[in-house]
């Protein structure tokens, strides 16, 4: 089995002193921030955190054990709690109180990209309260039930933080519970179990992440994919909840990816003891990371092309992957097949279509100006999964038209496909695509099929099109005439210069046809 590691970690991780009798380590997750305090702070507070250039450090007296210790966004206010029910801000600031809610709490959990928190209720704990704050205000949410697998008489709490987690995916808030199951059950199996949580309206139970093991597990959300980490195996297992199963009313997800573990990382020694031949030593504990997804590694883990291109479309920075699997696809042994390559296509041109919506959608409101009550539209944002005609001619198509060892059918026919996917969604298709298919056609004295492309229109009418002919003349005479009844069906009132290269400003690299 290949150990292809499709999980790494960030090349800057956060250091800090491990906790002991003398320091004491606490984790700030709404600014990702390590607080190392030692002695109490009399001795010292160091704050490091993945996105500071550099860490804050001071001293505090030393009034007690700290049992809590965060600064508010941008360190502005440092709160300080060493009591139950007592928080000192040390730049002396008072607080107000706003608003109130009586609840029996067994735990808490907050998120704060969604500034929500989520309260654990009831004698079995699996009633969550949820509360949104927003612009100082405090708003509640309707509650929900976590299904537990099994009721425990008498009733005792029986669901942990340790067994949820709060995340947004795909732009949706979920609370993710981590089911673990009798071994006496048919399915000892684990599973983690979304819950969708909506501002407004009830919660609804959307996807079961099956597990296929037990033991222990820790979750995170990368890049919109669920990570599941395996102690005992020491691997871990992505889903992507968009990649839904069929005929499921539930939707039950498989791992993405077999499973595989973090790619070993490797501390360079520093300071003082440091020599420069040492090689690094296996990092150990005390360090902060950010999980990264590496998308190579996953082209040949995940063989169905058409879920590979579903998988990929919506990753981060997914373009030159997406782009090298195409050409991958178009010049490996098998050749891909036309209704694989047809697939990608489609899906590629699919999420193409969608952005020239939005764009034309937006330029339409701007220039049309904002009416009465409606909030400005702010302009789509051109992801990397937007892989225009322009893409697909540099970094694709260009090369592999030029492949000696393979079946000039074969590339013709790839290119047909690609020029019937851009028309099936109504995409103007660029000529410089046109121009690959006739220099393929010319090349091979396929002139019949040629004519038969320009009689049906299987290749758009355009000026440019229309240029390309007059300068096939002398090695295919009927172009001439071709090339006028094209002109005349354009209805050209301006005087058309016509040459055998294009404009570069519709060309995105060399495109000479002869």
């Amino acid at each position: 089995m290949s150990e292809e590691h499709y999980l790494e970690l960030c090349e800057n991780p956060v250091q800090f002193e491990n906790a002991s009798s003398v320091n004491n380590v606490f984790f700030d997750e709404a600014n990702k921030q390590v607080f190392a305090v030692r002695s109490g702070g009399a001795t010292g507070v160091v704050v490091k955190g993945p996105d500071d250039k550099n860490s804050v450090a001071f001293r505090m007296d030393d009034k007690g054990e700290v049992k809590c210790i965060k600064f508010s966004i941008g360190n502005k206010i440092l709160a300080v709690q060493r009591t139950p029910k007592s928080v000192v801000l040390p730049d002396k600031r008072s607080l107000k109180l706003l608003k109130s809610q009586s609840v029996n709490v067994n735990w808490y959990m907050y998120c704060p990209e969604t500034a929500v928190i989520l309260l654990s209720t009831t004698a079995q704990g699996n009633v969550l309260q949820p509360f949104a704050f927003k612009s100082g205000t405090m708003s509640k949410m309707p509650k929900f039930e976590i299904e537990l697998p099994v009721v425990p008489k008498p009733a005792k709490p029986n669901l942990t933080e340790r067994d949820i987690a709060v995340a947004t995916i795909y732009g949706q808030l979920y609370v993710m519970y981590l089911k673990h199951h009798s071994r006496t059950t048919d399915s000892p199996c684990a599973e983690v179990v979304l819950y969708q949580l909506p501002r407004e309206g009830s919660y609804k139970k959307t996807n079961v992440l099956k597990l296929n093991t037990t033991g222990k597990f820790a979750l995170n959300v990368v890049d919109n994919l669920v990570v599941v980490h395996h102690q005992s195996s020491q691997t871990s297992i992505i889903f992507d909840i968009k990649l839904r199963e069929p005929d499921c009313a539930l939707n039950v997800h498989q791992p993405v990816l077999p499973g595989r573990s973090i790619h070993p990382y490797r501390i360079p020694l520093t300071g003082l003891a440091a020599v420069p031949t040492q090689p690094p030593v296996p990092c150990e504990l005390w360090y902060l990371w950010y999980l990264q997804v590496k998308l190579p590694p996953t082209v040949n883990l995940l063989q169905d092309k058409g879920k590979l291109m579903d998988f990929l479309l919506r990753r981060r920075d997914c373009k030159m992957v997406i782009l090298s699997v195409c050409a991958q696809m178009l010049n490996g042994g098998d050749k891909g097949g036309l209704p694989v390559v047809a697939t990608v296509f489609d899906k590629l041109n699919q999420v193409y279509k969608e952005y020239l919506e939005a764009e034309q959608t937006y330029t339409v409101a701007t220039e049309s100006g904002p009416s009465r009550g409606s909030a400005a539209r702010e302009r789509p944002v051109r992801t990397q999964a937007v892989i225009d005609q322009s893409d697909m001619y540099t970094h694709v198509l260009s090369s592999f038209s030029e492949k000696k060892d393979t079946s000039h059918k074969f590339i013709i026919a790839v290119l047909m496909e690609y020029i019937r996917s851009l028309n099936q969604v109504q995409i103007t298709v660029q000529h410089y695509l046109y121009e690959l298919v006739i220099k393929m056609l010319v090349q091979h004295n396929l002139f019949y099929m040629l004519h038969q492309f320009l009689q049906y229109h299987v290749l758009s009418d355009s000026k440019p099109l229309a240029c390309l002919l007059l300068s096939l003349e002398s090695t295919y005479p009927p172009a001439h005439q071709l090339s006028l009844d094209m002109l005349k069906t354009q209805h050209a009132r301006q005087p058309t210069r016509c040459s055998s290269t294009p404009s570069s400003e519709a060309t995105p690299a060399s495109s000479q046809v002869m």
